[in-house]
């Protein structure tokens, strides 16, 4: 399937493609069977290992694929790092988005939250964030108060959901979602918690602007995952931890991710020993995507009115958010 070209980038734009992952075939102890209902990988990438401010993050994608990752735009994985007790937070500082809904969601530690919109507040593990910057604001993100206190690991994601272009300029929003907010599917081979979206009989309470859906995967040894999704959606999977047999019996490990064609259903997973990752998708916005750095928007002109927007005030400022 040849990637379509509606992706454009403005000059200097911090959002970067990466690169292509060499898989090898898993030719012993595989636990798969394929299906005619079975998705095809397109592509395995592999992440790359940069720094947001003081914080060190593996990058699985930003602003590339778009035709195999919308309605997202940007993957990080944050940590895990482990915080002594009493040390200098990991802090990104106050910076302005607009056009984009960054998502945060923790695994292990807290983290602070605040932002131009007179948000304040601790999050933990577990915990969902929402900041729909919409026409624009400005936070500011660091490690929280009881990792402060206590230390111990940070680890989580931050995750871009991209919004439809009749929604660019809503008037942005915070949201955090508490795992009651969330159904988890619980087997003897898996667990299943659904952050985004619905899986069978389970399904999220969280309201989206988009279809979009986020699965959190946690597999034991020997086991089986079929993982349905809609056809005419996009659908790929990280690797947090372990490695899994995908599709075409190829080895999808650590920090890898896979994404995979349109047309068919089943996303078909096998792990051999225990195994965590995401599995995350949605119907693609089928739009023109300029970005800037923190602005995603659909024209250049958009991105041009966010840089004013920002030099003005209108999103916030700055300096009262670092405090």
């Amino acid at each position: 399937m040849e990637e379509m070209k509606r992706r454009k980038f403005i000059k200097g734009s911090a959002i970067l493609g990466l690169s292509i992952a060499n898989n090898p075939l898993i030719v012993a102890n595989s636990g798969m069977y394929h299906e005619n209902s079975s998705r095809k990988i397109y592509r395995i990438l592999n992440s790359d290992r940069v720094n947001v401010g003081t914080l060190p993050v593996i990058r699985a994608f930003a602003g590339g694929h778009t035709d195999h990752v919308s309605p997202y735009v940007l993957f990080d994985e944050f940590g895990p790092v482990n915080v002594e007790a009493g040390s200098d937070p990991l802090r990104v500082d106050a910076h302005p988005h607009a056009g984009v809904t960054p998502t945060t969601y923790f695994l292990e530690g807290t983290g602070h939250h605040k932002d131009s919109l007179d948000y304040d507040f601790q999050i933990g593990k577990g915990d969902f964030m929402m900041f729909n910057s919409g026409k624009g604001a400005i936070h500011m993100e660091e490690s929280g108060k009881k990792l402060y206190d206590e230390g111990g690991f940070y680890h989580g994601f931050q995750i871009w959901l991209n919004t439809p272009s009749k929604y660019k300029f809503m008037d942005p929003t915070t949201t955090v979602h508490r795992e009651e907010h969330m159904d988890t599917i619980e087997t003897k081979d898996y667990s299943i918690k659904v952050v985004l979206g619905e899986l069978g009989d389970a399904k999220s309470s969280i309201e989206l602007l988009t279809p979009a859906f986020y699965y959190h995967v946690k597999m034991n040894n020997d086991s089986r995952v079929d993982i349905p999704t809609v056809t005419s959606h996009n659908a790929f999977v990280y690797m947090i931890d372990g490695s899994v047999e995908v599709e075409g019996g190829r080895e999808l490990k650590k920090n890898q991710v896979a994404l995979y064609q349109r047309g068919e259903n089943l996303i078909n997973i096998y792990a051999e020993c225990e195994a965590e990752f995401l599995v995350l998708g949605g119907q693609p916005l089928d739009e023109v995507v300029y970005s800037y750095g923190p602005f995603v928007m659909n024209t250049e002109e958009q991105i041009r009115q966010c840089m004013q927007n920002y030099r003005s005030g209108k999103m916030g400022n700055p300096d009262l958010v670092n405090k």
